[in-house]
Order: C-alpha cells, then structure tokens, then sequence
C-alpha cells in the first residue's frame, strides 16, 4: 500500500503532470501566450476586464473538467482491476 500512503501525505499529487518532455504541449502554451499578449496589446481597459473575467470563467471550467475525468478515468482503471482480479 505504498501508492497509497504517498498520496495521503501529499507526496503525490494527481493533477500534475509533466510537461517538459510533452514538446507539442509546450508549443501550443507558447502559442497561446504569444496570442494574449498581442491581443491584450490592442485592447481597452473595458476590454481587458471582460477578456479576465473570460477567462478566468475558462480556467475554472477546464478545472472542473479535469476533475470529472480525473474521477472517470480513475473509476475506469477500478474496473479494469477488478476484472483483471477475476479472472
């Protein structure tokens, strides 16, 4: 139960993941950088507030979605484990 015990004291922790060796991950945050800072260049004050207000909207819905697959993805490998055990 060693898995176990590094999750409960934190050593683990499901939602990160290593992105350095991920090189198409790391070019696409690079783009999406490059965009806001040319497109936040060109905005109003106004302007800016409801692109914040945006996507901070976005970041949470991505968080909320990452939990449920975090959760489905965790149930499907339960069941894969049981049937594994069964046969």
């Amino acid at each position: 139960m060693r898995i176990l015990e590094e999750l409960w004291y934190g050593n683990i922790e499901p939602a990160e993941y290593d992105t350095t060796a991920c090189r198409e991950y790391n070019e696409v945050l690079r783009l999406i950088v490059r965009n806001e800072e040319k497109l936040l260049a060109t905005m109003t004050d106004n302007q800016k507030e409801l692109f914040f207000r945006y996507t901070d909207a976005v970041r949470e819905h991505q968080t909320m979605a990452e939990c449920l697959l975090f959760q489905n993805s965790f149930k499907l490998g339960a069941r894969i484990m049981v049937e594994v055990m069964t046969e």
